[in-house]
């Protein structure tokens, strides 16, 4: 099985769900582009809020492309109530310009509207990476995540949502689906608005052969990529009932799998570590986190045991 650790090429870092002034951000397209640039980032997608009160914007980026930096197109797309009464909020990564618009006047459910699932497989359809967006923060039930069966992806990690109301978090959310059998994998990203500070928090490492829109896309759609704050993954593999770690230094490397099982290796500066997975038996997928000392996180995508 061909991974982000196995595929060709190199990692890119990159940014899957950021916000301008085209929807409700504080900042323009090309200052947002240029600040992600600034930080070393080496594509972003900015993803608008696909309602009427905006008028469905698909942000055209290409212009702020060049010299090692580039951008997918992209929207974050809302039809259709949730079982909690609230519009869907759907990431859709590498949209067309002309994606037909949705009857979303603005964030209030209305009668007759797509669902969730629907706009989300058309988006798929449309050639889009689609990924449930902030389970935690919009008090996403399981049925519903369940019923997104276009996504490629869960939001495990949204910044914005964690330093503006401490509801970052999706594994919980990730680790219930991945144990009913959904392939799901795993972005980290930073919703930035540039109203607080909600930018540069979260991001993922993607394995292309050049960082071009289409090479990330399609390595995206593969599971080619790992999530981090800081950490660098080097290597997650499965040998011999074991599994083994190479990363950035690190205090703890943590397997985790379905249910409570879970193994820790603790300690200073780790870089490589290789953990039996007998207490994995019974669980069809593991993954990886791994922290450091100032409490950076980075985590693999599932590894499914068949």
């Amino acid at each position: 099985m061909t991974t982000a650790f196995t595929a060709p090429g190199r990692f890119f870092r990159g940014n899957l769900h950021t916000h301008s002034t085209l929807s409700d951000g504080r900042l323009p397209p090309g200052e947002v582009c240029r600040r992600y640039r600034a930080q070393g980032y080496d594509f972003i997608a900015l993803t608008d809020h696909f309602v009427g009160l905006y008028g469905y914007p698909v942000a055209d980026t290409t212009g702020f492309r060049g010299d090692g930096f580039t951008t997918i197109l992209g929207a974050e797309l809302h039809s259709g109530a949730m079982s909690n009464g609230e519009i869907w909020h759907v990431l859709a990564v590498g949209l067309p310009a002309d994606f037909a618009v949705a009857d979303a006047p603005d964030f209030a459910p209305v009668a007759g509207q797509e669902s969730g699932p629907e706009i989300a497989r058309r988006a798929r359809e449309a050639g889009a990476f689609v990924a449930v967006a902030h389970p935690q923060w919009g008090g996403l039930a399981f049925e519903d995540a369940m019923s997104i069966e276009a996504a490629h992806a869960v939001e495990i990690y949204n910044h914005g949502c964690a330093v503006e109301a401490a509801r970052g978090d999706g594994w919980h959310m990730a680790d219930l689906m991945l144990s009913a059998g959904r392939r799901v994998t795993a972005i980290a990203t930073d919703d930035a608005h540039f109203a607080s500070p909600d930018a540069f928090g979260g991001w993922v490492m993607v394995k292309a052969g050049e960082n071009a829109p289409e090479a990330l896309l399609a390595a995206l759609k593969a599971g080619q990529f790992y999530a981090s704050q800081g950490p660098e993954l080097r290597n997650v593999c499965v040998e011999d009932g074991e599994i083994v770690v190479e990363s950035s230094a690190v205090e703890r490397v943590i397997v985790q799998g379905h249910a409570s099982a879970a193994i820790c290796e603790a300690g200073q500066s780790l870089t490589r570590v290789r953990m039996s997975l007998a207490k994995f038996a019974e669980s069809p997928w593991v993954r990886v986190t791994v922290l450091d000392s100032a409490g950076g996180a980075a985590w693999s995508n599932p590894i499914w045991q068949d």
